[in-house]
């Protein structure tokens, strides 16, 4: 990642010591400084080292437990440095959402893509069509939810020469009221037949996305993905997928369900190809202390494992205006928000570096700019200390910062994470 190393510090990189700028962010990593004495400025997102390399090998080992390939999803963090470590600990490659995320990636050259979206805007599909062309190693994987979708996706792709096909997966939607992908069984079969009309697309499985399971719970859960399993064997019987197919895709699997996709995808019978059985949960890179710690399937499952929570807000009081009320310089522009309000979990003494729990302190609101706490009686909180805030829902937190500080837990500062949104 020699290229982000490479990048100068200035301006436009927020909670960054102001003497830093000029300097590379290779540079400023390999000084190592200290979070809290090292010139960097509050409001700051810090990523705990520990518990990302404990998060990135625990997945690691339970996608290779059950026998499944891992394309964990970028826009979680949209950060090819944590890409690369995801491949580094055995991902198959990473998902995308959109065209632009795969542009990302290509420019840091990942080699195996699963769009879980289907693509029909031209302009897209030029590109992708020369990134095929140029790179015979490039292996990308789409989303197909329509007989419409294909036709548009043909004709971009014939009007742009396209070398080879691009491999399609047909889209099972997780019921009438769910996001995308095909309603029915029968849907799907007219999408693939429409696939098969074509040149320009190769039909090598099906996917879908579970958390979208209207009430979801264990028993809707497996039953969907029961419905996309047989889906696969059914095309699979009726040679959908040709006559000598060197491998079949099914993917499905946020961050919510993977233990149930696991053992419904340990249940498929042989096919007439080896599968790879794609799951693709993001979150996980860095979890969190809200949503998916309460969702996260390892609660599920003990005795595979636990996430740790990665990510910590730091923010300073400026101002303690009564004994049960007190602001902080972070508000709605730093802190993830959608799903629930930033937590605090440690004061940081302005005076003396000491550490406390943030008892008898809560976050009731946040504004663009500040955060509202209340604070019981006799709580010791003054203006200078720093708090540490806890967040929920890792995708709205990465796409709040560009580069985000790397600390181990004495404080040192040793990379700087880019994100690109």
């Amino acid at each position: 990642m020699a290229p982000l190393a490479d990048e100068r510090i200035d301006h436009r990189f927020k909670g960054l010591p102001p003497d830093a700028d000029g300097s590379t962010v290779g540079a400023l990593a390999a000084e190592r400084r200290s979070l809290f004495t090292g010139g960097f400025t509050t409001p700051v997102l810090a990523l705990s080292a520990e518990s990302l390399a404990h998060n990135l090998a625990l997945m690691e080992t339970y996608a290779h437990r059950h026998q499944l390939a891992f394309a964990p999803h970028g826009k979680t963090s949209m950060a090819p440095q944590l890409f690369e470590r995801q491949l580094a600990h055995g991902a198959w490659g990473i998902t995308a959402a959109l065209p632009s995320h795969v542009r990302v990636y290509r420019a840091f050259g990942i080699q195996r893509i699963f769009l879980a979206n289907e693509v029909v805007d031209a302009a897209s599909l030029r590109w992708l069509a020369g990134e095929l062309t140029a790179d015979p190693d490039f292996r990308l994987i789409c989303y197909v939810d329509s007989v419409r979708g294909v036709e548009l996706m043909d004709a971009a792709l014939r009007e742009a020469g396209a070398a080879r096909p691009i491999d399609v997966v047909v889209e099972l939607g997780a019921g009438p009221d769910a996001r995308t992908g095909a309603r029915s069984v029968a849907e799907c079969e007219l999408i693939a037949d429409a696939v098969a009309e074509v040149g320009t697309l190769r039909l090598v499985g099906v996917a879908g996305y579970e958390g979208e399971v209207p009430r979801a719970d264990d028993a809707s859960v497996r039953a969907w993905l029961r419905q996309l399993t047989a889906l696969l064997a059914a095309f699979d019987r009726a040679g959908r997928f040709g006559a000598e197919p060197a491998e079949i895709v099914v993917s499905a699997g946020g961050s919510a369900w993977f233990d149930a996709v696991a053992e419904v995808f340990a249940e498929l019978p042989p096919l007439s190809a080896p599968v790879l059985k794609l799951l693709r949960s993001g979150a996980y890179v860095s979890h969190d202390d809200g949503h998916y710690r309460e969702l996260t399937p390892f609660n599920r499952v003990p005795d595979e494992g636990a996430l740790q929570p990665a990510f910590r807000l730091w923010a300073q009081v400026i101002s303690r205006p009564n004994t049960e009320q007190a602001f902080l310089n972070a508000g709605k522009r730093d802190a993830a928000y959608d799903l629930h309000l930033p937590m605090p979990q440690v004061v940081r003494d302005g005076r003396t570096g000491e550490l406390r729990p943030a008892d008898g302190i809560a976050l009731t609101g946040l504004s663009d700019q500040h955060g509202w706490l209340r604070t019981e009686p006799g709580t010791r909180l003054e203006v200078g200390d720093w708090v540490g805030l806890g967040l929920s829902h890792p995708c709205t937190s990465f796409d709040k910062w560009q580069l985000i500080p790397l600390v181990e837990a004495d404080g040192t500062v040793t990379d700087l994470i880019r994100t690109f949104f």
